[in-house]
């Protein structure tokens, strides 16, 4: 009952309802304007676009887009359809809302990720300065037992730099 049989001579083809017209218990033609867009198998999909539009605004909707881009515009009255049947106050700007929200948070939360990354990479600086400095102290020679002697300290035969505290007491006011 809901096929219509073409015939044109001796071979016959059959033609499916769409959904739309399926729906609304319509006789399908052949040149139907939203068979192309809500096949038979998707009366869901043309259910929430009636509920929100209305068949005819839907045509109509369709009618004013040039045929090339009509897929697009059937896609876009799905998509807010949905929407709206979601949110009946905002429809898909509610969802635009939503996630104009979220890149913000993501924002604030990649400043806070790259901050940290430059705090770490400081530190990191920081490190390998120290890394270098002891690398650098091994450059010096090592102290051994001809340079101190447990009693004085010299560097490299520097008789100006020995220290005796015995010989030469450090004077200072602190010291009793």
């Amino acid at each position: 009952m809901g096929f219509q049989v073409l015939g044109q001579g001796s071979s016959c083809r059959t033609h499916q309802p769409c959904a739309a017209c399926r729906m609304l218990r319509r006789k399908c033609e052949s040149d139907c304007l939203l068979a192309p867009y809500f096949p038979g198998d998707q009366v869901e999909k043309f259910a929430g676009v009636h509920r929100v539009f209305g068949a005819s605004n839907v045509i109509k909707m369709i009618q004013m887009v040039e045929e090339t881009r009509r897929e697009d515009a059937v896609k876009a009255l799905v998509y807010e359809a949905r929407a709206r049947l979601k949110d009946p106050v905002y429809g898909s700007t509610g969802a635009i809302f939503h996630l104009q929200k979220m890149v913000q948070e993501l924002k604030v939360q990649l400043e806070s990720i790259r901050a940290r990354v430059r705090e770490s990479q400081t530190q990191r600086d920081e490190l390998l300065g120290i890394l270098r400095n002891v690398n650098h102290l091994d450059l010096v020679p090592p102290i051994n037992d001809t340079v101190f002697d447990g009693d004085s300290f010299m560097l490299e035969n520097d008789v100006l730099m020995a220290y005796d505290p015995v010989k030469f007491p450090a004077e200072c006011d602190w010291f009793i």
